[in-house]
């Protein structure tokens, strides 16, 4: 099995965040995850929840500040393989086309 999740954590700074996600995204080393950020949070993929869990609380524990804002937004499809590439693959072939604007 395969549980993707989008994770968001952030300090609620009024300064730029990206030093403290940095830390947040580099406490996913730890764990048996793989991952992707992207401008909005990043894609998790672990093989079982408990793992998944533990990822994101090191992530959100990474954090410093008073106030640390965390989503997590889970898509546990039990019973069936998944991943990530593949969501957006099915995405991609049902448009006919790269699911992303031309610039």
């Amino acid at each position: 099995m395969t549980v993707i999740a989008l994770l968001s954590v952030a300090p609620v700074i009024e300064d730029s965040m990206a030093s403290e996600v940095a830390k947040a995204v580099d406490a996913l080393e730890a764990y048996d995850v793989t991952y992707e950020t992207n401008p909005m949070g990043t894609v998790i993929e672990a093989d079982d929840t408990d793992e998944l869990f533990a990822a994101a609380q090191a992530a959100h524990e990474a954090v410093d500040g008073d106030r640390v804002s965390t989503v997590l937004k889970i898509d546990d499809k039990r019973g069936q393989e998944q991943s990530a590439d593949r969501k957006v693959d099915a995405v991609e072939d049902a448009l006919g086309r790269p699911a992303r604007s031309d610039e």
